[in-house]
């Protein structure tokens, strides 16, 4: 079949219809950044051909070589084969307008989170923090994120995997913040040692039924950075009868857990959550001032 595709097909074009073609075949699952089996594609071909996202429409009809051909076949049929998301392919991943560095060893940065970040945690956030808490930091997408946003923030990237703050060492020389971000090894709060004025979370907040559902694209990624326990709260719960110890008076919490929000409303009926309304689609984050963490502390025993 090799041998047909590179002697029949000629164009980006081509080769993006012929790499959504494959894709629908083959049933596969989308949500790492793309939502259909032809933005997939582009994603996919251009990364193959060192082109930016954007080059798409004027590019679509220029021919591509023998040798661009092998590696766009290459690029697609992993894709096919191993199921693997695409960003671990082509080693990137884009999060509030910011490239990041994945592989295996974090999630793909997808949160809504972004959204948050750009608006500077407005209307909540009323003034700049000096010191961010990225917890389950993954990647550090969400903390390079802020610091970037807040630029006399010195911000902390906190995982309990080692291999996880590799990659984020890695996205923090990449956005030259070095200076004001560093990584910590820490199971949650453990070995931290100052307070925050703002702490952003994105746990682990999977359910068992729900991880034993997952598409095969989401078991590639780490199942410490997604699956919480039978109810998916495992992490949560951690979260909000500590973090008091760790903000600032006037300190704010935001923390995500999507599909689980049901389920954490349930485990706690009587704690009124706020929740963040997002102008562009997902939910499931909640926020929380360190004075109403402290006034909730004895509903979550």
């Amino acid at each position: 079949m090799e041998e047909d595709v590179l002697d029949e097909l000629y164009t980006l074009r081509d080769f993006v219809r012929w790499g959504a073609s494959r894709f629908t075949e083959a049933g596969l699952w989308f949500g790492h950044g793309t939502d259909n089996a032809w933005d997939e594609a582009v994603v996919l071909v251009c990364a193959a051909l060192y082109l930016p996202l954007d080059s798409g429409a004027r590019a679509l009809d220029a021919r591509v070589t023998r040798n661009e051909k092998l590696r766009v076949l290459e690029y697609l049929e992993r894709r096919v084969t191993e199921r693997v998301p695409a960003p671990y392919i082509t080693g990137e991943a884009w999060f509030a307008g910011l490239r990041f560095q994945v592989d295996e060893r974090v999630l793909v940065p997808r949160s809504p989170f972004a959204e948050l970040v750009e608006r500077e945690f407005r209307p909540w956030l009323t003034a700049a923090p000096e010191r961010i808490l990225d917890l389950c930091t993954g990647s550090g997408c969400i903390g390079i994120a802020c610091a970037l946003a807040f630029p006399d923030a010195e911000v902390d990237l906190v995982d309990i995997s080692l291999a996880a703050l590799e990659v984020a060492d890695g996205n923090i020389a990449a956005h030259r913040v070095e200076r004001r971000v560093r990584t910590l090894e820490s199971d949650l709060f453990e070995e931290l040692d100052q307070a925050y004025d703002l702490i952003v979370c994105n746990p682990p907040y999977v359910d068992a039924d729900d991880y034993a559902d997952l598409p095969d694209e989401y078991r590639c990624e780490p199942e410490l950075a997604l699956a919480a326990g039978v109810d998916g709260l495992d992490v949560v719960r951690r979260v909000l009868r500590d973090a008091p110890d760790w903000l600032e008076d006037e300190g704010l919490l935001f923390v995500e857990v999507g599909n689980s929000a049901a389920a954490l409303e349930e485990r706690f009926p009587d704690i009124g959550f706020t929740w963040v309304e997002l102008e562009r689609g997902g939910d499931g984050i909640f926020v929380f001032s360190r004075e109403e963490l402290l006034a909730i502390q004895e509903m979550l025993d």
